[in-house]
């Protein structure tokens, strides 16, 4: 059995009778919501790590489906909380900003580039990919935490895609 803390508004999501049957028939687990936000997984243990995995990137904003990408071996879960980064709440504001862009487009763009899936949920950027992928959103993603401009970002994300396409 494993316990986990997931944001109320997410476990909220989940108490919905839909979405919580389907996980449970995905993840092969029973999953209960206790105490507003406490989630308890109970299965087999391959079943219980592979359902404790999917749910913290549901916590941390990403769809259900997109997270179940984590099921697959060739893909991984990567988290920045930008509260270890940045100390003021406003810049913290500022910096999602700049990560998601007029109507989104940032966001879009790193994710088209890269082929990563990305979610910006409270003080955290999340990243659903290969090991690649998670590299070259993340290449972006830095110059954007540093305060480098968008057409920087783009540049090295660009230029690391092509250098590990040139390296295979």
């Amino acid at each position: 059995m494993h316990q986990i803390l997931i944001p109320t508004k997410r476990a909220e999501l989940l108490k919905g009778k839909e979405l919580m049957e389907r996980a449970r028939r995905r993840l092969g687990c029973e999953l209960e919501i206790k105490n507003e936000n406490e989630l308890v997984i109970n299965g087999e243990a391959f079943n219980e790590y592979n359902a404790r995995v999917v749910m913290q990137a549901f916590a941390r904003g990403f769809e259900f489906d997109t997270a179940c990408k984590l099921l697959s071996d060739d893909r991984f879960f990567e988290s920045v909380d930008m509260k270890q980064i940045f100390k003021n709440e406003d810049q913290i504001k500022r910096i999602k900003a700049r990560v998601i862009g007029t109507e989104g487009k940032t966001k879009n763009y790193i994710q088209s580039v890269s082929g990563a899936d990305l979610a910006i949920y409270g003080d955290t950027v999340s990243m659903i990919g290969t090991v690649d992928e998670i590299k070259i959103a993340k290449a972006a993603l830095e110059v954007l935490l540093e305060g480098g401009t968008h057409k920087k970002a783009y540049a090295i994300m660009e230029k690391a895609k092509h250098r590990l396409k040139e390296g295979r």
